[in-house]
């Protein structure tokens, strides 16, 4: 699929697009509720809890079986930043990074509140998702980088020191921009991981993970997703460390049977560019989405961040029906992901019957208002 801007999509490419929206959404999902209940465990104190093999199927977290975390919240609001984003841009005002910011802004907001406020009519459908406002260990840096109004820039970062994952896991919906070019792809996940995660590393990290996700969405195989996040890398500075990582486990499928001690090395210090690469290497060695998730949480280090960057690679790559359905029934959320995923494709291949000069649709800009 190589859809722009304004094409007209056949029926045929409008599903498959769909069943990558959702298979992204909800394979960031599924692997992040994978891996909550042994995120940060050592391998050894997986397998004495579960058995010889580790961690195999959904176990409870947060009082039940499917529960995501943070990652998975912010996925979603990048989701509704996404749409408002294309919806304002109507107005004229069109900064996506600022409507972006304005999503995740959101998503605080329900960290910090009971519930959603019924009286704040331009939040939006998905700030009034009761189940969101499940507190579920949101990093430091997520809550000091979006705690006030500032937006952080590549000029004026929040957190500069930040190297963690979380900017590169919410940045999975902007790898299903599929009509745009694959550097405003880049960029774009580059501006806004650094309003809460400000080291290079980081945010160069979010810019790959991204542009690899819009590989596979556009059917390019994983291989050639990482290969051309590569050559977008090179030309930005202080890319060796994400450059590196990636070319690293490109290598690594060549040496043996995947082992959790290979994922481990990937990932090093559990530093965004590690996780990313280490999430490429399980797509990659994954006999399928089952194997290629349980590689992905099965060892000492961040498990629901690895399982949510495998997730949304399977995802985008095979769609949602790769993804195991036992898995996806215990979700937590599936029917909200659903709906905003089928609403991001719809924007993505309709946007101009919903919102465009021949008329609007009053329900959809309820649901995502331009405010």
């Amino acid at each position: 699929m190589a859809a722009t801007a304004g094409a007209v999509w056949g029926r045929a490419e409008q599903q498959d697009f769909r069943s990558r929206v959702r298979g992204t959404l909800l394979g960031v999902a599924v692997g992040d509720a994978l891996g909550a209940p042994v995120d940060g465990l050592e391998l050894e104190g997986i397998r004495e809890a579960y058995g010889a093999e580790g961690l195999v199927d959904l176990a409870p977290a947060y009082g039940r079986r499917g529960a995501v975390t943070h990652l998975t919240q912010l996925t979603l609001f990048s989701v509704d930043g996404l749409i408002r984003a294309q919806v304002r841009r109507d107005t004229g005002a069109w900064h996506p990074p600022t409507d972006l910011h304005r999503a995740y802004l959101r998503w605080a907001a329900t960290q910090r509140d009971w519930g959603p406020d019924l009286r704040r009519k331009d939040d939006g459908w998905l700030a009034r998702e009761e189940w969101l406002y499940a507190r579920r260990d949101p990093t430091r840096a997520l809550l000091m980088g979006l705690a006030d109004e500032t937006m952080g820039t590549l000029d004026a970062p929040k957190n500069p020191g930040e190297q963690g994952p979380e900017a590169a896991v919410r940045s999975a919906p902007f790898g299903l921009l599929v009509g745009w070019e694959p550097q405003l792809v880049v960029q774009l996940a580059v501006e806004c991981a650094a309003q809460t995660h400000g080291h290079p590393t980081a945010y160069l990290a979010a810019g790959a993970y991204a542009v690899i996700v819009h590989g596979l969405a556009c059917g390019d195989s994983l291989d050639g997703a990482v290969q051309r996040a590569l050559a977008l890398l090179a030309p930005r500075a202080g890319h060796q460390p994400v450059s590196s990582a990636l070319q690293h486990a490109l290598g690594a499928v060549r040496q043996g049977l995947p082992t959790p001690d290979r994922v481990a090395e990937l990932i090093g210090d559990g530093t965004a560019e590690g996780l990313v690469a280490a999430a490429v290497y399980c797509a990659l060695v994954g006999e399928d989405a089952r194997h290629g998730l349980r590689l992905a949480v099965n060892h000492s280090g961040p498990s629901a961040a690895m399982g949510a960057l495998t997730g949304g690679l399977l995802g985008a790559l095979h769609g949602e029906t790769a993804l195991p359905p036992a898995w996806l029934a215990e979700l937590e959320g599936r029917p909200t992901m659903l709906e905003l995923a089928d609403d991001f494709a719809m924007e993505m291949t309709q946007g101009p019957a919903l919102h465009g000069p021949a008329g609007s649709s009053p329900g959809w800009l309820a649901r995502y208002p331009r405010a």
